[in-house]
């Protein structure tokens, strides 16, 4: 199956650059520094690598191609052990091998995506997706053909490969399907592990640890959901309360400030709305620390108490987004 077309869209309104422009490019390498670095990385604690012989190939020329690619798979060994803010990748259960896959996501164009995301998942987590989507999609599934567990020679080559090449296909099978993109088992499947570690870095009062966990669900969302869904806006204010949270603030905060402020220029949803009020509190607050003009924020925070809307005594931020999706966060 073929990486997935989809339709030229920026990633911020107002002819404004991507998001992953928006920010500092540093935070994020391209793809085959990517690879570079996480094998320098896991130098001496890693027992194997499988690598993708070939690349997924460019869309033709005007088309745009959301696409997944497992570039390497990681075999690691006996017990490893996970330290804080970790991925998934470095938590083992004692006395077993397991193979990591390393799952890219990219909007490819005439060019590679110079902004890829990724995310480490093992077996365990494509077969729980897959068994979710079954129990509930059963007629959508119908032409997948799933990996099969197998219990001698889970870490050859081949066979790492041709899960490799199954889960691909497996997750372009799913973004071309509305219902199954748009369910929770999908959304779990992209940002569980790291949400709640983030989570629990917040609670913690970690938040410096946090927030480069929930910029990666970010931009990882961002690539695959429509700018204002509501899985990317929740996210997003999520990030400005953790980088916002702290005596000082993120040095990210006023980047992902503005971008939350535009993309609510025109929400319409109703509890996506809840949110909009605190959003503008916390931006007017952060605006007064960095010694900016909060005119704006003021005069559009009086608009909407004109409006006979609460604008002053309602949640924090923070308040607001546990009321809509309750996580680990102390508040």
């Amino acid at each position: 199956m073929h990486p997935v077309v989809v339709g030229r869209r920026m990633a911020m309104e107002n002819g404004t650059e991507s998001i992953e422009d928006d920010l500092d490019s540093s935070a994020t390498e391209a793809f085959d520094q990517s690879t570079l670095s996480m094998k320098q990385q896991t130098k001496g604690t890693v027992q194997d690598i499988w690598q993708r012989p070939t690349r997924r190939p460019l869309p033709n020329a005007g088309d745009v191609v959301l696409c997944f690619e497992i570039p390497l798979a990681r075999i690691l060994p006996t017990g490893s052990a996970a330290s804080d803010g970790q991925s998934v990748s470095a938590v083992a259960a004692a006395g077993k091998k397991y193979v990591i896959y390393e799952v890219n996501v990219r909007k490819d164009g005439p060019g590679r995506d110079p902004y890829p995301t990724s995310v480490e998942r093992r077996y365990t987590h494509f077969l729980k997706l897959y068994e979710g989507l079954r129990k509930e999609q059963p007629v959508q599934l119908q032409t997948v053909c799933f990996p099969k567990k197998v219990l001698m020679g889970n870490f050859t080559a081949e066979l790492i490969g041709e899960r490799s090449a199954a889960f691909e296909c497996f997750l372009d099978h799913i973004v071309t399907v509305p219902s199954l993109r748009d369910s929770p088992h999908f959304l779990e499947f992209l940002q569980g592990d790291e949400l709640r570690n983030a989570c629990q870095l917040l609670d913690e009062r970690r938040n410096e640890l946090a927030v480069p966990l929930l910029e990666n669900c970010f931009r990882l969302l961002n690539k695959i959901f429509l700018d204002k869904s509501k899985c990317v806006l929740l996210l997003l204010c999520r990030l400005v309360a953790a980088c916002t949270t702290s005596p000082i603030p993120h040095p990210s905060a006023e980047q992902w400030a503005e971008l939350a402020l535009r993309r609510y220029e025109h929400v319409c949803d109703t509890e996506l709305l809840v949110l909009y009020i605190p959003l503008l509190q916390t931006c007017l607050h952060l605006w007064w620390q960095r010694g900016r003009d909060r005119t704006l924020l003021e005069e559009r925070l009086s608009e909407m108490g004109k409006k006979g809307i609460k604008v002053k005594g309602g949640p924090t931020l923070a308040q607001a987004i546990h009321a809509l999706d309750p996580r680990a966060e102390t508040i």
